[in-house]
C-alpha cells in the first residue's frame, strides 16, 4: 500500500510539473488560433474577442491554467477549437492505433535486440559480430523520417510490396480480412520504428553480455561444469534483464515522440497525426490534452518497468 501511494504521488507530481511546463511553452508559441486573419480574413476584432471570451482565453494566464488543471483532474480536456468535439473523445478515438503500433514495435525491438546482442557477444570478433555492429551503427545513425522516405520509395513505389499511407482499405469493414489488411498497412511503419530502435539497444546488450561473460560468477559456474543453455538461462539472462528493461522504459518517450513523424508521413490516423494537425492549427486544448496523455503513458511505462524488475529481482526496491 505504501509503494502504491508513493508511485501515485510520483505520477501526480510529475504530471503537475509537466502540465506547468507544457502550458507555459504553448502560451509562448508565436501566433494563435484566434489571431486576426488566421481564422477568417474577414473576421472582425470584436468577433475574435467574443470567441476568446467563450473559450475563456480573455482571462489572465494563471486563471486559465488553474481552470484547465481543475478540468483535467475530472478528465475533462476541453473542446477542440477546430472541430468542436470534446478533446477526450478525439484522443480516445485515435489512441488505440498509436498504442498498437508502439507496443508492437517495443516488443520486437526487445526480442530482436536481445537476440542480436547476446549472439554477437558470444561470437565476439566473428563475422556475425561485425555484421551486427555495422547494422546497429546504421540503425541509430539514420533519422526515422529518412528511413520512412527510403521505405516508401523502395518497398512502396518500386517493389509495390506494401501500402504507403492509411491504416486499412475501404473494401474491408471487419472480420479477419480487416485485421490482416491493417497489419499489411502498418508493416512498413512498424518495421521502420523497429529498425531505428534496435541499434543502440543491441550494442548495449552486446557490451553488457561481454562484461557478464568476463565476470567471476560466470567463471565459477563454468568451473562447476555449468554450460550451454543452463549457463545462459540462470546466469546470463537474469543479469541482463534489469538494465535492459530499465533502458526500454527510458526509451518509451522517444518511441512515442517518433510516432508523430511517422504517422504524419504515412497518414496514419492516430494520436501522432492528430498532434501534428493540432499544432499546425494552434488548437491548444488538443495539444495540451495529447501532451498530458503522452506524459502519463510515459510515466506509466516506467512504473511498469519497475514492477517487472521487482518481479524478476525480489531485492529490487520499487
Amino acid at each position: 500500500m505504501q509503494t502504491l501511494f508513493k508511485k501515485t504521488s510520483y505520477i501526480a507530481l510529475m504530471l503537475l510539473l509537466i502540465s506547468i511546463i507544457s502550458f507555459s511553452v504553448v502560451q509562448l508559441a508565436p501566433n494563435s488560433f484566434f489571431a486576426s486573419g488566421e481564422l477568417n480574413p474577414n473576421i472582425t476584432p470584436e468577433a475574435i474577442e467574443n470567441l476568446k471570451a467563450i473559450y475563456g482565453l480573455n482571462k489572465p494566464l494563471y486563471v486559465q491554467f488553474f481552470s484547465w488543471l481543475s478540468s483535467i483532474v475530472m478528465l475533462d480536456f476541453g473542446i477542440s477549437f477546430t472541430s468542436g468535439e470534446t478533446v477526450k473523445e478525439m484522443i480516445l478515438s485515435k489512441i488505440p492505433i498509436t498504442l498498437a503500433i508502439n507496443l508492437t514495435s517495443m516488443f520486437f525491438i526487445f526480442i530482436i535486440s536481445l537476440y542480436l546482442g547476446i549472439k554477437s557477444a558470444l561470437h565476439s570478433g566473428g563475422i556475425f559480430d561485425k555484421f551486427t555492429k555495422q547494422l546497429s551503427l546504421l540503425s541509430f545513425s539514420m533519422p526515422s523520417f529518412y528511413l520512412a522516405i527510403i521505405g516508401i520509395l523502395v518497398f512502396g513505389l518500386w517493389l509495390e510490396l506494401v501500402p504507403i499511407s492509411g491504416v486499412s482499405s475501404a473494401k474491408y469493414d471487419g472480420g479477419i480480412e480487416y485485421y490482416l489488411d491493417v497489419s499489411w498497412h502498418l508493416a512498413l511503419p512498424i518495421f521502420i520504428i523497429i529498425f531505428g530502435g534496435i541499434g543502440s539497444l543491441t550494442l548495449y546488450i552486446r557490451s553488457l553480455t561481454i562484461e557478464i561473460l568476463r565476470s567471476d560468477y560466470i567463471f565459477f559456474a563454468k568451473s562447476r561444469g555449468i554450460k550451454g543453455f543452463k549457463l545462459f538461462r540462470f546466469f546470463i539472462l537474469p543479469n541482463l534483464y534489469p538494465p535492459v528493461i530499465t533502458l526500454l522504459g527510458l526509451s518509451l518517450p522517444g518511441i512515442i515522440g517518433g510516432s508523430v513523424i511517422l504517422e504524419t508521413i504515412f497518414s496514419i490516423d492516430g494520436m501522432g497525426l492528430l498532434f501534428f494537425q493540432s499544432a499546425m492549427s494552434r488548437d491548444y486544448p488538443v495539444i495540451m490534452g495529447i501532451l498530458i496523455i503522452g506524459a502519463f503513458l510515459t510515466l506509466l511505462g516506467n512504473i511498469i518497468a519497475d514492477l517487472v524488475l521487482a518481479k524478476l529481482n525480489p531485492n529490487f526496491k520499487v
